[in-house]
């Protein structure tokens, strides 16, 4: 990954590169936004909390990182799993600038990321998907915290919960993918994804460049007919599907 990040670095443009009226606002208006957000202190405060918390939990984990019943400390995995602040509030300043109202985060976690979701449009409808109840029993005690009600928490096994919860959804204006690190279950479901879409929608892939088996989807979802424009941030990937424009991929920093 290193090697892939110096590859990026001497690659990736800033603002005086960018011809897309689409991509010169979002990139102004959106990335390189440093403007206050008001509730981060205390979604932060839920973070610190969640770092400092001994307690053991037994993971049960479906995805590509650690394996099943796997006993850790929730701040061990707090420190490792959680998206970071400046991340987690990129995607709320995403939600706000956009207006999106049905948003799906595959990979709940403690619910840190999903509360920045939740936050940024209260009447935003919030599906999280986590496959480890233990997990997700702590996540809810984040909401709850917090005080948000848009969140419709989903446990299980993804590959079956997903489906059925999309039976269930008209659109999908955000789709976060943060669960399965593999190349052909990432494939799968932003295929599944991808029949919800709008012209307006945006996904936002995690660790593009986390592995091999990642930057091989990251690749071929870029390269899908549907995708029009599609952003390379190195640490997350984002991909919109506007009309009537030329297909362009963009890497900035």
């Amino acid at each position: 990954m290193y090697l892939d990040f110096v590859k990026y670095f001497f690659q990736a443009n800033n603002a005086h590169s960018i011809h897309s009226p689409f991509v010169f606002e979002f990139y102004n208006k959106v990335f390189k936004d440093k403007s206050p957000i008001p509730i981060s202190r205390l979604i932060e405060s839920e973070r610190l909390r969640l770092i400092s918390n001994k307690n053991i939990l037994e993971r049960l984990d479906f995805g590509a990182g650690t394996k099943r019943n796997t006993p850790q400390k929730i701040s061990a995995i707090a420190k490792t799993s959680l998206k970071s602040q400046r991340w987690s509030q990129f995607l709320y300043r995403l939600v706000k600038f956009y207006n999106y109202a049905s948003i799906i985060e595959l990979g709940t976690s403690f619910g840190i990321t999903t509360a920045y979701l939740a936050k940024a449009n209260r009447d935003a409808e919030v599906y999280t998907f986590e496959g480890c109840p233990e997990t997700l029993k702590i996540a809810k005690e984040t909401f709850q915290n917090l005080e948000i009600q848009n969140v419709t928490a989903v446990q299980g096994n993804l590959d079956i919960t997903l489906g059925e919860t999309l039976s269930k959804v008209k659109k999908i204006d955000l789709a976060f993918f943060d669960a399965n690190h593999r190349e052909e279950p990432t494939l799968r479901y932003f295929e599944a994804c991808l029949q919800l879409k709008t012209e307006h929608s945006c996904f936002v892939f995690d660790d593009i460049y986390w592995s091999d088996e990642m930057k091989n989807a990251w690749k071929t979802i870029i390269n899908h007919p549907e995708v029009s424009i599609s952003i390379d941030l190195f640490f997350v990937g984002l991909v919109f599907f506007r009309k009537g424009i030329e297909k362009q991929h963009f890497l900035l920093k």
